[in-house]
């Protein structure tokens, strides 16, 4: 779910750093990028893991749909409206992830619970960034 969540997150992400437009088009577009190639790197880490732990990693869009408990946008949104669905996916992402480092817990294994730590870490920024992002101005 962690991957294919944060797969879903990192396809959004690319979409809305090709289809900004509007007056705040160069600083978004370059946030934009900046989160997509944080979580590009991010997936090929989480995979990595999964295969560390002796499982498969979903390698085809249809399994990830399956897996991913994220919403599928169909329509391009508003600048505006990119970065608040950013941020409702990073935090359903920062769940993913929570539930990923329980089960970590219970298993009792302190190397993925440190991975998913820094992936929390990261989300968190990414967060900080669209939350500050979206504020208006102060006069």
């Amino acid at each position: 779910m962690t991957l294919a969540d944060t797969m879903g997150m990192f396809i959004t992400t690319w979409g809305c750093h090709w289809n900004v437009e509007g007056r705040d088009f160069y600083e978004l577009h370059k946030m934009f990028g900046d989160i997509y190639n944080e979580l590009f790197e991010a997936i090929d880490e989480i995979a990595e893991h999964i295969r560390a732990l002796d499982e498969y990693s979903p390698g085809s869009y249809k399994r990830f749909q399956e897996l991913q408990t994220l919403q599928e946008d169909t329509k391009i949104p508003t600048a505006s409206g990119m970065v608040e669905r950013l941020m409702e996916i990073n935090d359903q992402v920062i769940v993913s992830l929570q539930k990923a480092m329980e089960q970590a817990k219970i298993a009792n294994d302190g190397g993925v619970e440190n991975f998913i730590g820094g992936r929390l870490e990261a989300h968190t920024k990414h967060g900080w960034f669209l939350r500050a992002t979206s504020k208006k101005n102060r006069e």
